[in-house]
């Protein structure tokens, strides 16, 4: 379920996507078995063609600012294990964020962390829109696309939200490994929760580093509450799934967990 996006409003801005650019949206296993749905909103950290760098060294693009280091494989490995179906965002969240509304002023930051994004400055309404047309759009509309082919066939879903989180944010250190994150509904969280906790390893954020809301989020609150959908948003410390080993170890782990508390889900009936 996406916004109206209506096509005459790009008029005055160039196709933003060229051949050479990467499509905006990439689909794993889109027939896959398992009631999980698994989205990656910022899997990815490709800048269209058309705009060079956002006027950035192009190593500020690699940082955490561009994209979430390291969540495309843990997803992929996620989806291999439970032949889940994944949507993964290609672009980088610095030429949209597509976990942000397109009405927030943060949907283009102008400053992510403390790093000003110069050719994010002033940009045009047009360009805007052609941003969020050819990017935004076509993600959301596919992840709304393969919910209601589900719907459809009375297929039960189980979104995942995946996402990964800096070690360090504005100069200061975070400690937790993992974030468990949630809105309206908090059932599924709190069962993940005590699975984590259970583990006796590991540092676990309850709703945080951050939390979702409508102002900060977009997947889960259009996705998956407007639809009455189970789901969890996780987020994992970049730090440990910046190489292979620490990617196939903590989908490893989630691979144990996520379904273990889907069946206590489905003990309550949901």
């Amino acid at each position: 379920m996406v916004q109206d996006l209506p096509g005459s409003q790009t008029a005055g801005a160039p196709p933003l996507l060229g051949a050479e650019d990467p499509a905006p949206v990439r689909v794993l296993r889109a027939d896959g078995r398992s009631d999980f749905l698994l989205t990656a909103d910022h899997a990815g950290r490709a800048i269209p063609r058309r705009l060079g760098t956002l006027g950035l060294p192009p190593a500020e693009l690699d940082r955490h600012i561009g994209w979430d280091i390291g969540i495309a494989a843990v997803t992929e490995r996620l989806s291999s294990s439970f032949d889940a179906t994944a949507v993964f965002q290609a672009y980088s969240r610095l030429v949209i964020d597509c976990n942000r509304s397109p009405e927030v002023e943060s949907s283009i930051p102008a400053i992510s962390e403390a790093t000003e994004i110069p050719d994010n400055r002033s940009i045009p309404k047009a360009e805007q829109l052609a941003r969020r047309h050819e990017i935004f759009a076509p993600y959301h509309a596919r992840i709304g696309s393969l919910l209601d082919a589900r719907q459809s066939a009375n297929r039960r879903t189980v979104l995942v939200a995946m996402h990964s989180f800096t070690p360090v944010f504005k100069g200061e250190s975070r400690a937790m490994q993992v974030g468990v994150l949630y809105n309206r509904d908090k059932r599924l969280a709190y069962i993940l929760l005590d699975l984590l906790r259970a583990e006796g390893d590991i540092v676990i954020g309850d709703n945080a580093p951050y939390s979702v809301s409508d102002l900060t989020d977009y997947t889960v609150p259009i996705h998956a509450e407007r639809r009455g959908l189970p789901h969890v948003e996780i987020e994992i410390r970049q730090d440990l799934i910046a190489d292979a080993a620490g990617q196939a170890s903590w989908a490893a782990r989630f691979a144990r967990l996520l379904p273990a508390a889907d069946a206590r889900l489905r003990e309550v009936g949901a």
